[in-house]
């Protein structure tokens, strides 16, 4: 699940609206300790030393793939598969909706409130799934 959300266009950088994104996060944290560190997974869009120091001020664990390693990765072992991603993951959920896919909202809040609205609506497809079973 998302934690935070930030709006900007597809020519922007990720790491440009990292800090908005953090401090766009809705839940209230606990504070991290040395016994229980807090993670946050991010994609190789992240993997800049500002977003580091950042994360390191927020008291987050980074975990970000750096770039080329799952390319590194698939040349030297033969049946290796590439890790897809949390925020990946999120994004292809996400995408689903033709209306998140293709923004036809020309504002920014109401494009950011059908994303937070499409995250609970396809996790509950897959609860559905799984009660099936």
């Amino acid at each position: 699940m998302p934690i935070g959300l930030a709006v900007a266009g597809a020519n922007r950088n990720d790491f440009k609206i990292a800090r908005e994104t953090i401090e766009s996060i809705a839940v209230e944290r606990p504070d991290p300790t040395a016994e229980t560190p807090q993670g946050m997974c991010l994609d190789k869009g992240y993997d800049y030393d500002e977003v580091r120091d950042l994360l390191e001020e927020f008291g987050f664990t980074a975990h970000i793939r750096a770039r080329g390693d799952e390319a590194q990765a698939l040349k030297q072992e033969a049946g290796f598969k590439a890790r897809r991603w949390v925020v990946e993951r999120t994004h292809s959920w996400m995408n689903r909706f033709r209306r998140v896919l293709i923004r036809w909202d020309k504002k920014a809040c109401n494009y950011k409130g059908f994303c937070i609205w499409c995250v609970p609506i396809s996790r509950t497809d897959k609860l559905a799934y799984w009660d099936r079973l």
